[in-house]
């Protein structure tokens, strides 16, 4: 498990990781190789500063789980059943986080926690359906007790600003086409649509690129 115990794996009642990436949205390709791209830079940046910050404090494990950050969005994809527009949410908020509060990274020790809690409340704020947070604690590998608590940290990190316009979606949506399409990839997340032609309301975000 990621909490504070010291294990690093997630559940394993829940069963294993997935086994191949056929039936994984692209979206969340794309999004966990954003995010392995800025950990990489903050952790360097990490040793320049010799620190992280304390905002995120939280956050933080005892060790960077062994779990890849594309395994484990897989893996909340597939246990959690959460529509794939969550992480893209999800993604909104790390970037709110990061850009309110600079001075704190987001690195391998907390990337994980991050990731879980952050598309749990988008998973409340979009999906009619969604599992509560003893099963996401499960899922993600973290204290039931310890998920309460980061949700609830989280929160007030953004002044409860949970919620994303369409038009925020649409840019966020432009900027994962365009680092897919910066690393040799031109074609779209969704069939070769473009994702910004694929947003004809607000209410489509939660069924997106399924």
């Amino acid at each position: 498990m990621l909490a504070s115990t010291g294990e690093d794996e997630p559940d394993p009642a829940i069963g294993p990781d997935p086994p191949t990436e056929a039936a994984t949205p692209r979206v969340l390709t794309i999004i966990s190789h954003v995010m392995e791209k800025l950990v990489a830079r903050n952790e360097w940046l990490a040793k320049q500063t010799k620190g992280f910050g304390k905002s995120l404090e939280t956050f933080h494990g005892v060790r960077a789980p062994s779990i890849s950050i594309a395994k484990y969005l897989e893996r909340i994809y597939k246990y959690t059943k959460c529509s794939p527009a969550c992480f893209v949410v999800g993604y909104v908020y790390i970037d709110r986080l990061a850009h309110k509060h600079p001075g704190s990274l987001v690195v391998s020790m907390n990337v994980h926690r991050l990731l879980v809690t952050c598309v749990m409340i988008a998973s409340k704020i979009l999906d009619d359906v969604h599992y509560n947070n003893e099963f996401y604690a499960r899922v993600g590998g973290v204290n039931n007790a310890d998920l309460n608590k980061m949700e609830l940290e989280l929160l007030f990190l953004l002044d409860f600003r949970v919620t994303v316009s369409f038009r925020a979606f649409e840019s966020y949506c432009f900027h994962l086409e365009k680092e897919m399409s910066l690393n040799g990839d031109v074609s779209s997340l969704q069939d070769n649509q473009p994702m910004q032609e694929s947003l004809s309301t607000v209410s489509s975000l939660s069924t997106l690129y399924v």
